[in-house]
């Protein structure tokens, strides 16, 4: 990321002019910008700050694409200037760092520990201890876990939400899967979505399950698992997926039913790509 063009959106969104007046809208001594600079790199609370504080796109301020900034404009008169919002918001957001801050991200990418977080991540799990006994809020790693999953950037920041950004929110006790579509015997990414967690059967690994869908049916498929048992499976049959039910013989037979007939086949002859463990007949 370019710190300079960063800086140049921050100032657009605050509508100020000079590295001075953006200094005093983020609430920071000036010099810290000029340390920006040199370094080459803006850290991630001040976008976050001015994200909540003038509601511009986030992804606009840190790549300059889908802009949706907000030219600023003077308070109403009695009403709190933006600044001063801005300052009050900044110190929520440092209050709720550490232990609070990891368990919003956590539970947004749908992880139970911190271990997977930090495989995910690519940081160590010393570093996320030290965010928890510190109480440091990671702003870098909340930009990347609101872009990543689109949760809410004022629940990930502050733990709060508004009413216009409640259906955003991830409350407790759900997690964000990946959606997919399975079209003409090919699976591509389509989005994400929530699901309460207990919708799902016990056992299992929330972080390979999907929501998949063709036509109008829709599965809950944990991907990966690929032991072949009775039940109802995401196949590749000579490169080609699909969902079938799947009933073994002796012999390492396997009796496999699907929308075009049954038949037989060993089961070397297939491979599984997911388990289905929730079936979601005429899905919308």
């Amino acid at each position: 990321m370019d710190s300079q063009e960063i800086l140049n959106r921050l100032m657009t969104a605050y509508g100020v002019s000079s590295q001075k007046s953006l200094a005093e809208a983020l609430a920071i001594p000036a010099n810290n910008i000029s340390g920006w600079l040199q370094r080459g790199s803006v850290p991630g609370n001040p976008i976050i700050k001015c994200a909540l504080d003038t509601g511009t796109d986030l992804r606009w301020l840190v790549t300059g694409k889908f802009a949706n900034a907000n030219v600023g404009c003077e308070a109403p008169k009695g009403v709190p200037s933006r600044y001063e919002k801005g300052k009050a918001l900044i110190e929520k957001m440092l209050s709720t760092g550490g232990k609070a801050v990891l368990q919003r991200v956590m539970e947004a990418y749908g992880f139970n520990t911190q271990k997977e977080l930090s495989e995910y991540l690519a940081i160590s799990t010393g570093t996320i201890s030290t965010w928890v006994r510190r109480e440091y809020f990671p702003g870098d790693v909340v930009i990347a876990c609101a872009l990543d999953t689109g949760v809410s950037l004022g629940w990930l920041a502050t733990g709060e939400m508004n009413t216009e950004s409640q259906n955003e929110h991830v409350t407790s006790g759900i997690q964000t899967i990946s959606k997919k579509i399975l079209l003409a015997g090919k699976l591509d990414d389509d989005g994400f979505c929530y699901i309460d967690e207990s919708f799902v059967p016990e056992g299992v690994y929330f972080k390979n399950l999907n929501y998949v869908r063709s036509g109008k049916s829709a599965w809950l498929i944990e991907m990966g698992v690929n032991e072949i048992s009775n039940g109802s499976w995401l196949l590749d049959i000579d490169g080609t997926l699909d969902v079938y039910a799947v009933s073994r013989r002796p012999g390492n037979k396997l009796r496999i039913s699907g929308h075009d007939g049954d038949f037989e086949c060993s089961d070397n002859e297939v491979t599984a790509k997911g388990l289905v463990v929730v079936i979601l007949k005429n899905a919308m």
